[in-house]
C-alpha cells in the first residue's frame, strides 16, 4: 500500500481492536486484510468520500477522523443515518449492493484506506472466518441503525443527543481512543443537528439544556461527561446493541 508515514498494519490498528473485542482475529487473517489494502487517501471536512448513485470498485476504512452516512431530501436538508469512527468501513455495503443508495461525507479531516473489491473477493474466498467477521461489521451497522431509528421515533431531542454522546464515547473507548469519560468530539453543531434530526437553532437549545443539567461539558472539540450514570440514564442508553462481547463468530 502506498503511504509515506505509517505502515498499513499501524493504520489498521483501530480496525483490529474493533474486531478483537468481539472475536479472535488470527495473525494470518490480519496479514490478509493488510495485504488487501491499496491506498491511503485524505479528505477535508465537508468532502464526500462517495456519493449516492456511485458504483464504487473499492471499499474504504476510516483510520483517523469522523465520517457519516447521509441522505439529502428535496428541500435541501441533510439527514445523517450513521457516524463512522476510526476502524469503521464506511461503504462495505457497496461490495455486494454495488450502487450507493446514500452518500458518505467527512465530518472532520480524515484519512481512509481503500480496499479494491477484487481483493476483498479473494479474501472472502480464502478465509471463511474473516468473511463472517466482515459480515458481522455490516450487522453492527444495522444494529446501530435500529437504535437510531428507535431514538428518532421515541426519544426526545435532548435524549437523542445524549444517546449519541454515550454511543460515541463507548465506541471510541472500545478501540482505545477515549477514557475517563472524556473524548475528542470535533464535529460541528450543524452536523450534530443533522444526526439527531433537528434544526441548528434547536440543537443549540438542546446543548444548553444538557449543560445546565450538568450532563455534558463540550468545549474546544472535547466532550466530557461529568457523570456517566446520569447521562446514560437520561439517554436511556444501553450498549448491548454494540455487541462488545468476545465470542466465536
Amino acid at each position: 500500500m502506498a503511504d509515506g508515514s505509517a505502515s498499513v498494519e499501524e493504520l489498521l490498528q483501530p480496525f483490529f481492536r474493533k474486531i478483537q473485542l468481539r472475536d479472535v482475529l488470527g495473525a494470518e487473517e490480519q496479514r490478509a486484510i493488510a495485504a488487501a489494502a491499496d491506498q491511503r487517501v485524505d479528505f477535508a471536512a465537508g468532502d464526500d468520500l462517495v456519493s449516492e448513485g456511485d458504483r464504487p470498485r473499492r471499499s474504504m476504512l476510516v483510520t483517523t477522523g469522523f465520517t457519516c452516512r447521509y441522505r439529502m431530501v428535496n428541500a435541501g436538508e441533510r439527514q445523517l443515518t450513521a457516524v463512522h469512527l476510526p476502524g469503521d468501513f464506511v461503504d462495505l455495503h457497496s461490495f455486494l449492493l454495488k450502487e450507493m443508495d446514500h452518500s458518505v461525507g467527512a465530518l472532520t479531516q480524515c484519512s481512509i484506506v481503500t480496499f479494491p473489491h477484487e481483493r476483498l473477493v479473494k479474501v472472502t474466498e480464502r478465509f471463511p472466518h474473516l468473511t463472517r467477521l466482515l459480515w458481522l461489521l455490516t450487522l453492527l451497522d444495522g444494529a446501530i441503525h435500529r437504535e437510531w431509528l428507535v431514538g428518532m421515533g421515541r426519544l426526545s431531542a435532548p435524549q437523542r443527543t445524549a444517546h449519541l454522546v454515550c454511543e460515541t464515547y463507548r465506541r471510541l473507548e472500545a478501540i482505545g481512543l477515549a477514557s475517563g469519560n472524556r473524548f475528542n468530539f470535533p464535529i460541528t453543531q450543524a452536523a450534530l443537528a443533522d444526526a439527531v434530526g433537528i434544526s441548528t437553532v434547536h440543537i443549540n437549545r438542546v446543548l444548553q439544556e444538557l449543560r445546565q443539567l450538568q450532563l455534558i461539558v463540550w468545549d474546544g472539540g472535547i466532550m466530557e461527561i461529568p457523570s456517566w450514570p446520569a447521562l446514560a440514564k437520561a439517554a436511556e442508553f444501553d450498549d448491548r446493541y454494540l455487541h462488545l462481547v468476545q465470542e466465536p463468530r
